[in-house]
């Protein structure tokens, strides 16, 4: 409220102001990275990352497979076509075997891509050791969907800091949040200087309005940074009590036949949201637990629909792992409530819940 009273103050609403500045260097700060941008939702980061990557009609860009639609939309923005990675067990993001089936295809066909977006699911990063070689091999930049996993890390370095360039969400349901808002991070200064320049219509520097290039709406506003600024000095608590929560889902659940997304042992995730797979009668005991979970208001829901399997992207080309991991995983897999308020009550109102349905599926 300090920072959103200060936005009304000195009167700056638009998306300019010194919230708008703090909140880009205190996130780069906190992420390690040297240069951000405040937009007006994380896809409109990615689509603003392809656009600097010179993807255009009839180019293909790599994306993870199990993830959002917001990861890939931007890619028919630009009139590309996205190829879909799938999924490896481990940490359930992206397939180091996938993606090098998929290179070695574009090589053969002449498909190389302008970029691959690789996506750190559900809070817990990819294991980029094996997959940013690859794309260094090919010469093919990374851009690094990290919508879900602020404040998570990898070998010690944070989340959206591994590619060219790194996206971050701040939807109402993320970590953290601004009601809605994105912002794209690198250390390639002249990419957020130009994704600026786009991201404010293109407004060439004259006294008039002028524009060479098609411009885009897509800046925070100083209202929201406010938000953020406050978000993010609360971020290592809501991670603490996020891992207090699936730590707790885990030792009451612990006797039922299900999987929580493994965790990677060389990466700390921030734990937003706690997701399961099960794996006797998962489909059958997953569709009862969202039914009785909604019959008491609690929100509840599959694991991501895999990218290849949606009827907007279903001529796209696929490539999976040894098998097709996140069509397994979409069949069994389910996300609990996870809000950082969440108390003791809630969690056991919703592990009561399972636990019947377990019980009643297997009568």
């Amino acid at each position: 409220m300090k920072y959103i009273q200060e936005a009304f103050d000195t009167n700056w609403i638009a998306p300019l102001g010194t919230n708008v500045d703090k909140f880009e260097e205190e996130l780069c700060e906190y992420v390690g990275v040297d240069h951000g941008l405040a937009l007006s939702s994380g896809t409109a980061g990615i689509h603003l990352a392809l656009k600097y990557f010179g993807v255009g009609p009839g180019d293909y860009v790599f994306c993870s497979d199990l993830t959002f639609a917001g990861s890939c939309n931007p890619i028919l923005y630009q009139y590309a076509n996205p190829v879909f990675i799938d999924s490896e067990p481990e940490t359930w993001n992206m397939s180091p075997i996938a993606l090098e089936k998929a290179f070695e295809w574009a090589k053969k066909e002449n498909k190389m891509p302008k970029a691959v977006i690789i996506v750190d699911l559900y809070g817990q990063s990819a294991d980029y050791d094996l997959l940013l070689p690859i794309c260094e091999k090919y010469d093919v930049p990374v851009i690094e969907d990290a919508a879900e996993a602020l404040g998570a890390t990898y070998k010690g370095k944070k989340c959206g800091s591994f590619g060219h360039i790194g996206i971050f969400s701040f939807n109402g349901n993320k970590i953290i949040t601004t009601s809605g808002g994105g912002m794209v991070v690198s250390n390639d200064e002249e990419a957020i200087k130009k994704m600026r320049f786009w991201a404010t219509q293109s407004r060439e520097p004259a006294k008039h309005y002028e524009h060479k290039e098609v411009g885009y709406n897509y800046r925070m506003s100083n209202i929201c940074a406010g938000i953020g600024r406050g978000q993010l000095e609360a971020l290592d608590g809501f991670i603490d009590k996020r891992k207090a929560i699936n730590e707790r889902y885990k030792s009451l659940l612990n006797f039922l036949p299900i999987k929580f997304i493994p965790t990677s042992k060389i990466a700390k995730p921030n734990y937003w949201l706690s997701v399961f797979s099960i794996h006797e009668g998962g489909h059958k005991i997953r569709a009862r637990i969202l039914d009785k979970l909604e019959e008491q208001n609690i929100e509840a829901r599959p694991v991501w629909k895999p990218m290849h399997l949606q009827p907007l992207f279903q001529d796209n080309i696929y490539f999976s792992h040894s098998d097709k991991v996140s069509e397994v995983l979409f069949d069994i897999g389910i996300c609990l409530p996870s809000g950082t308020g969440m108390s003791e009550f809630d969690i056991v109102r919703v592990v009561t819940i399972i636990n019947e349905s377990f019980e009643v599926v297997k009568r």
